[in-house]
């Protein structure tokens, strides 16, 4: 059986690792390189230099990926008008808009958000049918305060009519005791006007302003063999403004590919900021994303350097006695590789060439 021993009888080449390669977008990873280099004939008048040593250590290695993310509101959506009539208000870019408040205006009627997941698909009014739009219309008078029908449901009565005309008062336009199609917006929360696609005087029935989340958060994009790297609950350290923060993966969506050649579609992860404040009041900009894809606790490492590619295959460190001990590799991180074997012990010096 061939092992270290039988190599020192054998003229052997030795294998020198140069370096790393990068294994993420951007990102830290491991894997050997090696280049074959030629014994050289030592000066005639000088003695040849000693070798570089490093020491065997037992340490925590933790394997990073690290990607470029930014930071924002998120992709825009776009709110349409469904009011016939002319714009003759609109809300200021970077504006939070909540339930109650005016998201426009048409032929200087407000329009209002309301919260709900459920679009107005038709007039709430007396004599309709019951309906989970009702029951939206009550929950959302209840909480601006407009109430006096009891437990919000899906069974339009005159007491809802009154609390739609106390509304209308506090708004002051016409108590008509109904709600139009057109005369509120549905939205599951707050949003941030972030464009403006309407203007003053223009037509009301089409596209009003582009909206987006009020929360900041990270994206990042990732390849598609990347998919596994980030699943959602993924825990990612954040550098923002030269700010370590923590954040949490929390959605995980396929992307198109570029319009570069031979670009393929991909993945875009939606990354929650754990501290907001830490971040200021910075609203945009380039973020690193730091994922943890590996971490070996107390193992024994040696500088990549220190490898040896054995010509029967696998790896081996080398004493300064020129002793060969085998080695199996483990985990590579921050230039230092987890490496174990018999005679392998702390402490003990190696050959390395970094």
């Amino acid at each position: 059986m061939s092992g270290p021993q039988t190599l020192r009888r054998r003229r052997r080449v030795r294998w020198v690792v140069t370096g790393l390669t990068v294994l993420a977008v951007l990102g830290v990873g491991t894997a050997v390189a090696v280049t074959r280099l030629g014994n050289r004939p030592a000066a005639a008048t000088e003695p040849p230099d000693p070798p570089a040593t490093a020491t065997v250590t037992r340490t925590d290695l933790v394997e990073r990926e690290i990607l470029t993310g930014e930071l924002g509101y998120g992709t825009a959506q776009t709110l349409n008008g469904r009011r016939p009539g002319t714009v003759t208000e609109l809300p200021k870019r970077g504006a939070v808009l909540d339930r109650g408040d005016v998201a426009y205006e048409v032929d200087a009627r407000p329009v209002v958000l309301f919260r709900g997941t459920l679009p107005l698909y038709r007039a709430v009014r007396a004599g309709m049918t019951d309906g989970p739009d009702v029951r939206l219309v009550e929950e959302n008078l209840r909480d601006l305060g407009f109430s006096g029908f009891g437990a919000p449901d899906e069974d339009f009565t005159s007491a809802t009519a009154e609390a739609i005309e106390d509304w209308q008062d506090s708004l002051g336009v016409d108590e008509t005791g109904a709600i139009e199609l057109g005369d509120v917006v549905v939205m599951p929360g707050k949003i941030r006007v972030a464009t403006l696609t309407a203007t003053l005087g223009g037509e009301a029935t089409g596209p009003i302003l582009d909206y987006t989340s009020t929360l900041r958060y990270v994206t990042a994009d990732l390849e598609s063999s990347q998919q596994d790297l980030a699943p959602v609950g993924t825990k990612v350290t954040l550098t923002v403004g030269g700010k370590q923060v923590p954040g949490t993966v929390t959605a995980l969506a396929a992307a198109p590919a570029s319009d570069e050649p031979g670009a393929e579609a991909g993945f875009t992860a939606t990354i929650a900021i754990g501290d907001l404040k830490a971040v200021g009041k910075a609203d945009s900009g380039s973020v690193e994303v730091v994922v943890t894809t590996g971490s070996r606790k107390g193992v024994l490492a040696v500088p990549v350097g220190a490898l040896l590619a054995l010509a029967e295959g696998g790896y081996a460190v080398e004493a300064p006695s020129g002793k060969l001990v085998a080695v199996t590799t483990g985990l590579f991180a921050d230039g230092l590789v987890e490496v174990s074997g018999d005679g392998l012990t702390e402490g003990m010096k190696v050959v390395t060439t970094s």
